[in-house]
């Protein structure tokens, strides 16, 4: 019953805040970019800030119906509760009164979590451009009522039509994943110049601990990180929008960080390294850090893997869809976690003798990575159900901790509640 209040209440009360936030931006009059894509908005927000810097404000943290105002509005949430809500609401209309960003681009990061929301902030931020990198199965159960009444014949078309807002309200220029059919069919909604972006236009990548390198026709990118070969649609997406707006670029990204959880790498304990891309999980990024994790040359590589959540009616599915993918990769260990990939992915993976095991609790992951591993591992962590927990109690400096993702109060105690 709450949750279905919550789900009634969620654009209602968001147009409170909307309200101001319009004001706000009217005053403002920025520039305005919108990020937007089922995956790789975080690392294409980042490598337009490590471009253009201080010239642009960049929504940090603030993706959503909720998020995005508080962000225009200056306003943050802290400790993730409830009791905050009381100060947010009586703070928002004094925000108008405060003086306005001094910089004249804003560079929104913008999702699309459930039906509505991708009208709600493409009419509210009716963006100079758009860059869409994905259109893919993310939040589906939100959506699975519309395929349902038949209002669409597939979850990701109704994902896509959501996502496809943003352009419909662009005003000039539009640069697109053009190996997304999703995408695709989205693109007669806009009347702006459209930049298709193809990896085909990728010719050569590479990866190690230490660093990516990608070759495109505009020359080589070197990266003192880990990413995955879809950081390509990023990166020439980045390049489109320096191009357009005639800014200069700085070829080595020197500038280039990214949040945690998004393959961080860390120093474990027996001498092992850790490769942490638990921050969220989706087929689409799952099979893109495998695939990475596939690139890098290791004597032993362990996969720690847990659920894709949010799922919905496609839950089954895309998790036997991951079994697909791992047994592509070459692992000498692979260690799921959760009751949806111990369901419907270990019985896939079991069928071909891979070397797997399987458990639903992180603190049983710990303890059996704790007595197993024999040191000099290459560890891969990816999925949901707090492995960064796992992470955590496996650094061999506990400072390090402080780099991992979900650090508030609120996941310290949701984390407590598993062990960790």
């Amino acid at each position: 019953m709450l949750t279905t209040l919550k789900k009634s209440l969620y654009f209602p009360l968001s147009y409170y805040f909307r309200f101001f936030a319009k004001i706000k931006l009217n005053s403002w009059k920025p520039y305005i970019i919108v990020v937007t894509g089922s995956s790789g908005k975080t690392s294409l927000l980042h490598l337009l800030e490590s471009q253009i810097g201080d010239k642009a404000k960049y929504s940090h943290h603030a993706n959503s119906t909720y998020g995005i105002p508080f962000d225009i509005l200056g306003l943050k949430r802290k400790n993730l509760k409830l009791t905050e809500w009381a100060y947010l609401f009586l703070a928002a209309p004094f925000s108008i009164f405060k003086p306005v960003p001094k910089h004249t681009i804003y560079i929104v990061e913008a999702d699309c979590d459930r039906p509505q929301e991708g009208r709600y902030l493409a009419t509210l931020l009716k963006p100079e451009i758009t860059l869409w990198t994905s259109s893919t199965k993310t939040h589906s159960m939100n959506f699975d009522q519309l395929v349902k009444n038949g209002r669409f014949e597939n979850v990701e078309e109704a994902i896509a039509f959501e996502f496809g807002y943003f352009l419909e309200y662009s005003r000039e220029l539009a640069v697109v994943n053009d190996d997304s059919p999703n995408i695709e069919k989205q693109l007669l909604r806009t009347k702006v110049r459209i930049i298709p972006i193809s990896i085909n236009d990728l010719t050569d990548y590479r990866v190690s601990i230490g660093q990516t390198i990608l070759k495109i026709n505009a020359g080589e990118f070197k990266f003192n990180k880990l990413l995955p070969k879809e950081i390509y649609y990023s990166l020439q997406m980045c390049l489109e929008v320096l191009k357009y707006l005639k800014l200069p670029l700085d070829k080595s990204f020197k500038n280039f960080t990214l949040p945690p959880g998004r393959n961080s790498v860390f120093k474990g304990i027996k001498n092992t390294t850790i490769i942490d891309s638990a921050y969220n999980a989706n087929l689409d990024s799952m099979t893109a850090v495998l695939n990475m994790f596939e690139n890098i040359k290791a004597e032993k590589k362990w996969m720690v893997l847990g659920d894709m959540l949010e799922q919905g009616e496609s839950e089954q599915k895309e998790h036997e869809k991951l079994a697909d993918e791992i047994l592509k990769i070459k692992s000498d260990k692979i260690i799921l976690m959760g009751p949806r990939v111990s369901k419907f992915t270990l019985p896939k993976l079991k069928s071909e003798d891979k070397s797997i095991i399987s458990f639903e609790n992180p603190k049983d992951v710990l303890e059996y990575l704790k007595e197993n591993l024999k040191g000099g591992e290459l560890l891969l962590f990816k999925g949901a159900r707090f492995l960064e927990g796992v992470i955590e109690n496996l650094l061999a400096d506990k400072k390090d901790a402080d780099k991992l993702a979900r650090r508030e109060k609120i996941w310290q105690k949701r984390r407590s509640k598993f062990g960790l």
